[in-house]
């Protein structure tokens, strides 16, 4: 049974992480939070003792998944942003190389400026913030000295349920769990969903077929915020008691101050020229979402 460090796998995208690869695979999972049994601490910023935590457990790859992703948080707390996303990476490559092993770094689509309608791996990442900026030069430094690697782009994120999803579908359930029977939501963003749980084993695959280089790799179907909000109230079977409302970004200025894209919807060019495109359609993702994670969700 091959081997995987897996670094920084404490929170949504990890816990998917661990749940493709723990049958398969031997795996050894760390995090500065320690919120799950099979975690053990390790902060990734601490270039020795990442270095000995790898070197020890003699993994066949290393899988560097953490990473700051609150863009308010990147915008206010800058040296730790790079720290975390950008120099922790540098390490993970020269670790990966002096063990000869591939690198599996994850980005995001937030590196584009938003100028354009769709992305795929051909276009030039232009990022706005602190957040894109930091996760694009992890890019560059893996592409540019990593001897084996597989960089995984993701897009608007869901998994893990309540406890570890901190993005959009689980800020909208939040707010119905409370009461709220009107949804304020912009419709001047437009992204792809991406199902932590699809993006781990569609990498899961690449792994198996030993493919190397950059994709992105996000659910089908080009969608927005507006459309996920009206698709998850019809799928809670809310439709007669929550109304959701058109805003515009301006609307949340204050709360989310940090620059944000009109539009991060990617394709998986790389992923279906290869045949090896496993992502499901978005709204078959999120119902399963909400299967598996919300079936006891109330809502009074």
């Amino acid at each position: 049974m091959k081997k995987i460090y897996m670094a920084g796998v404490g929170g949504m995208l990890g816990e998917a992480f661990y749940k493709q690869f723990k049958d398969d695979y031997e795996v050894k999972c760390t995090d500065i939070d320690v919120n799950e049994n099979w975690l053990s601490l390790l902060d990734f910023r601490d270039e020795k003792a990442y270095r000995k935590e790898v070197t020890e457990f003699k993994p066949d790859y290393l899988f560097h998944i953490g990473a700051y992703t609150d863009l308010e948080y990147c915008e206010l707390h800058e040296k730790d942003t790079y720290d975390t996303n950008t120099k922790s990476v540098e390490y993970a490559v020269s670790i990966a190389n002096d063990l000869n092993i591939p690198l599996l770094y994850i980005s995001t689509a937030g590196i584009f400026d938003g100028e354009k309608d769709v992305y795929d791996e051909s276009d030039k990442p232009e990022p706005l913030g602190h957040y894109g900026r930091s996760k694009y030069l992890g890019e560059v430094h893996v592409q540019e000295h990593s001897n084996n690697y597989i960089i995984c782009r993701a897009g608007w994120m869901m998994g893990a349920g309540e406890n570890k999803d901190k993005k959009f579908i689980q800020k909208i359930i939040k707010q119905l769990v409370e009461g709220k029977r009107q949804l304020h939501v912009v419709d001047d963003k437009l992204g792809t969903p991406t199902y932590t749980q699809d993006f781990a084993n569609n990498t899961k695959l690449l792994v198996e077929k030993e493919q190397t280089g950059l994709f992105n790799m996000v659910c089908g179907g080009l969608t927005g915020r507006y459309e996920v909000a009206k698709e998850l109230i019809s799928l809670l079977g809310l439709n007669d008691r929550v109304e959701v409302i058109k805003v515009h970004s301006e609307y949340f200025a204050e709360e989310y101050f940090a620059e944000r894209p009109a539009c991060e919807r990617l394709i998986n060019k790389r992923l279906d020229d290869l045949g090896m495109n496993i992502m499901r359609d978005w709204k078959v993702a999120l119902k399963e979402y909400l299967n598996d994670y919300y079936s006891g969700l109330v809502v009074k």
